[in-house]
């Protein structure tokens, strides 16, 4: 079963926790981190503040990450008749919990059938180009993920900014929401959100973790070091 985090102490971690970027280290990490900046770019440049719909297209997006990973672990293990110590199930729950924000965000923001389009060719590009370079370079597709989940980050943190200043309504937490994250009956949008940055910043330190074990396969561990942190990062440069 997922481990969704506590909300409330979501919002009294370490800033320097939540907002933890990490370094490029070569040319596959500054690739990734280019790659990352130029979506950024682009989801700036179309959605702007409307962040309700920025999530729901960005979502479906960021679901598809987490399941091809899991199928190539899944493959792996199977090739090499070798146990994958939990990656494959941690990497499903990964893609589960992100469809988990769709499903919420789906009830805050309808998106119009232009963005259903968007929808629909960004998935099918960004599937098989991600399924090509898991296959092979995964240390440079966690890597990646690490970064995308570094700027939902701060985009979730900007979505909280609109509606703490007033700029943007704070209406009920859909019930789908509620019953996943076990928030209080009163919560609202902005619990929501709170939830989901803390969701996006875990994705963010396991998939950074993930593609450092890669890089030295003496380093590689078990899911479960990984997602509790008892196996260090690589030092940034």
């Amino acid at each position: 079963m997922l481990m969704v985090p506590d909300p409330a102490a979501s919002e009294t971690d370490d800033a320097d926790t939540l907002f933890h970027r990490r370094r490029p280290q070569g040319p596959r990490d500054a690739f990734a981190l280019g790659v990352t900046r130029a979506l950024r770019f682009i989801a700036d440049t179309f959605f702007a503040k409307r962040y309700g719909h920025r999530a729901v297209v960005l979502e479906t997006v960021a679901a598809v990450p987490g399941m091809v990973g899991g199928m190539a672990q899944h493959l792996r293990s199977l090739r090499r008749m070798k146990d994958d110590e939990g990656w494959i199930k941690t990497l499903l729950e990964e893609a589960d919990n992100e469809r988990m924000h769709l499903m919420t965000f789906i009830e805050i923001a309808q998106p119009s059938w232009f963005e259903r389009l968007l929808v629909l060719l960004a998935q099918g590009v960004f599937f098989n180009l991600y399924f090509v370079v898991y296959l092979f370079f995964p240390r440079t597709a966690h890597r990646i993920v690490g970064y995308f989940e570094e700027e939902a980050v701060v985009s979730y943190t900007q979505y909280l900014e609109e509606i703490d200043a007033g700029r943007h309504p704070n209406p009920p937490a859909p019930r789908i929401a509620i019953d996943y994250w076990n928030l209080p009956e009163t919560a609202t949008l902005r619990d929501v959100v709170v939830a989901v940055r803390a969701d996006e910043a875990g994705h963010r330190d396991v998939n950074h973790r993930m593609a450092d074990a890669l890089a030295d396969p003496a380093r590689r561990a078990s899911a479960d070091a990984i997602k509790s942190g008892s196996v260090p990062a690589q030092a940034s440069r």
